[in-house]
């Protein structure tokens, strides 16, 4: 996934809004903390005369909705009647000249903010987020450190927002969709500039966000379960000694590995015990002495605990990882609901956002209207078409027929479509290919030309991708700063790919993920060097960037070289319409567990985890079970980014969509030349996009009509 940036996410909740008169209104669930401070009396009608007897009858339109724009936002603290009037009759430019160079000089001077806040907080996360030898107590302190918590506050008090706000029109939704299509790009450059100024959030409110997440971060981020001394129900070690898995992505992906084993029996033992792993954790059943401890021995089927045999400790593996393993314990209790406390604190800090968010009262709506600017009602339509699309029983009797069995709660992770190798074999080519970070890096530009970029477009895209060893999964992390026009304000920044390698190298998973989070580096590159504005930097939602690194990933075989995997159309047919449906049912659980909170703002832990089970259990039953069986099965709350990532799981089904789209020009010989013109258009409405990249809007049907092919292909 793309990273969740400490300004840059905050900003892109807060500063991306519709336009809306700040007002004390009660938030849903609740009453909102009040504004900071009360607006004042302005004469609208008078600022608006003013200035068309200074600048003429033709700058009456211009004139009318700045002055509102401007209105909507003042406050007394801003200053009385007569600083506001002085200041609308100086700053009101009418010449379309001085517009334009008002308009650059934004441009440019964002695209400094915006960057060198950026890398403050990659900088003060570094600690905590990569592999830089033994963490201290302080690092967690510097991670939720938020430098750029008081922009939005100095850029109104400053008077700067204003300006723009005056000057250049703030639209909201619903004229984007109307009129955006026939806007020129500096209308839309225009557009996003104001969009930035919607809200006045404080500073505090966008420091306990950084805080939340943070400290969300690091709980994920130290999640693990060391399988050697995860025990099957009759005592069994089913995993060798030193697997440790980050929960959910490395559980997950095990599964998804062993469908490729030799070994049927034992690999389906050990896809049976990890889901069981998966719902202790969901439920909170699991004990909390077996979090990442390699010295205590778990059998989740009786939920027992005991120390684990001296000469099964990975002793030498925590000591290469400058860690000393953590005393052992033998308690039975269970974690005391940590991961739902995490979640609430979350949801908490969010809602600090609501009062400055008059048009968009809610996290949720935050991130539909104002971040992806789609409705929730057609991201759910979308979603509930592949879930309750007729193929899912026929690409499920497919999947049986492969399996030579009945399906189980974690087929839902089948991985079968596309044949590779063991997960052992891939790993020991990746942990040759790539025993460092510093390895990868250098195989990028190889990389890049087998997803069809020219060599000397692959060595201009490496050129600004800089890679980290990270403590974590990986993840991607953008860069906001070229400075090409200002050679004098120094050279431009570097996306930075984030992965984890292994004391012993990269293994398959790491490979896996490094590949996608590779691709949306490649898209950050594209979105900030090559678009026409930097104020249109990146695209429209995160949904699209990871589609596009999503067209990546679904290559990694190919780019290990000759022999991994055929990849056939068919065969990704299957598997994205597969990864839709499977992650679709958890995008629906994530979203409803928000509108449960924001229904029980005072939910305890326990009350949020028993919510999220019934969540959970009821889209389960309703579209799972009847393929896969075990009703009442929680599962569907196992993904991490529940508790770390702010709703973020709907962008994932969503992305699959777009992928398959993109795939469609993303291939051949001109697929870099596809990937490029994609990622270069900016950041207009979402339709608009996908119209340019591929001549729809987005849409399922494409996925579908091919996967209704592959499987009569098969013979499903």
């Amino acid at each position: 996934m793309r990273a969740p940036l400490s300004w840059a996410r905050c900003s892109a909740l807060v500063l991306t809004a519709v336009a809306a008169p700040a007002c004390k209104t009660a938030s849903p669930g609740g009453p909102a903390p009040a504004v900071s401070s009360a607006r004042i009396e302005v004469d609208s009608a008078g600022l608006v005369a003013a200035l068309v007897q200074k600048h003429g009858q033709s700058s009456r339109d211009r004139a009318e909705r700045g002055v509102r724009q401007v209105a909507a936002y003042w406050r007394g603290q801003d200053g009385d009647a007569v600083t506001l009037r002085a200041f609308v009759e100086e700053r009101f430019v009418a010449d379309p000249k001085e517009l334009d160079a008002l308009h650059q000089r934004f441009s440019a001077a964002f695209e400094q903010i915006d960057g060198h806040l950026l890398e403050i907080g990659r900088a003060l996360r570094s600690w905590n987020e990569l592999e830089l030898g033994p963490q201290m107590e302080l690092d967690q302190l510097f991670a939720a450190l938020e430098i750029g918590a008081h922009l939005s506050e100095d850029l109104f008090s400053s008077k700067l927002a204003f300006v723009a706000l005056l000057n250049f029109a703030q639209p909201d939704l619903q004229e984007m969709v109307a009129q955006g299509p026939q806007w020129s790009r500096k209308q839309w450059a225009q557009a996003r500039l104001t969009r930035r100024f919607a809200l006045r959030p404080s500073g505090a409110a966008l420091q306990a966000v950084a805080k939340a997440r943070a400290d969300a971060e690091a709980y994920i981020a130290g999640y693990n379960v060391w399988m050697h001394h995860v025990l099957a129900q009759d005592g069994r070690r089913l995993f060798a000694k030193g697997v440790r898995l980050l929960t959910h992505w490395n559980l997950r992906d095990q599964i998804k590995a062993d469908y490729a084993e030799p070994d049927r029996p034992v690999a389906l033992a050990r896809q049976r015990l990890v889901r069981d792993v998966m719902e202790r954790i969901v439920t909170q059943e699991i004990p909390q002495a077996v979090i990442d401890d390699p010295r205590v021995d778990w059998n989740p089927a009786a939920n027992t605990v005991s120390a684990a045999p001296p000469e099964t400790v990975e002793t030498d593996q925590m000591k290469a990882q400058g860690k000393r393993p953590p005393s052992p314990s033998i308690s039975p209790e269970r974690e005391p609901d940590t991961r739902y406390a995490v979640l609430l604190a979350d949801f908490r800090a969010s809602r600090q956002l609501d009062a400055d968010s008059p048009m968009a009262r809610t996290e949720i709506d935050r991130h539909f209207q104002l971040d992806d600017e789609i409705p929730e009602q057609r991201v759910r339509a979308l979603l509930t078409q592949v879930l309750e699309s007729p193929l899912v029983p026929r690409v499920a009797a497919l999947i049986r027929k492969r399996l030579g069995r009945p399906l189980e709660p974690f087929d839902i992770w089948y991985d079968g479509f596309i044949e590779k190798q063991p997960e052992g074999e891939l790993s020991k080519l990746t942990r040759a290919r790539y025993p460092t970070a510093d390895a990868y890096k250098k195989d990028i530009p190889r990389l890049l030309q087998g997803l069809g970029f020219t060599g000397e477009k692959a060595r201009w895209i490496d050129s600004h991708i800089v890679v980290d060893p990270a403590r974590g999964s990986g993840h991607a992390l953008e860069a906001d700063r070229r400075s090409e026009m200002y050679p004098w304000w120094g050279p431009g920044d570097s996306a930075h790919l984030r992965t984890r390698v292994n004391p012993d190298g990269m293994d398959y998973k790491g490979y896996n993920i490094a590949v996608h989070e590779m691709c949306h580096n490649v898209e950050q590159t594209f979105s900030l060097y090559a678009v026409d504005d930097t104020l249109l930097q990146g695209v429209p939602g995160k949904a699209f960037t990871e589609a596009l690194a999503f067209t990546c990933q679904h290559r990694d075989l190919e780019l290990l070289g000759p022999g991994p995997a055929a990849r056939t159309e068919h065969a990704r047919a299957l598997k994205a319409f597969w990864d839709s449906w499977e992650i679709a049912g958890v995008a629906l659980t994530d979203l409803d567990v928000w509108h449960w909170m924001y229904a029980h703002p005072d939910a305890k832990p326990a009350q949020l985890r028993e919510a999220t089970l019934r969540i959970a259990r009821g889209y389960w039953d309703r579209y799972y079970a009847p393929v896969l069986g075990k009703p009442g099965n929680p599962q569907l709350g196992i993904y991490s980014h529940m508790i770390n990532s702010f709703l973020y799981l709907y962008r994932y089904p969503i992305g699959h969509l777009i992928a398959f789209q993109l795939e469609e020009k993303l291939r051949g010989a001109e697929s870099g030349k596809a990937f490029e013109n994609a990622a270069s258009y900016g950041t207009v409405l979402p339709d608009l996009w996908m119209e340019h990249a591929t001549g729809k809007p987005v849409v399922a049907e494409p996925m579908l009509e091919a996967t209704e092919a592959a499987l009569r292909a098969a013979g499903g």
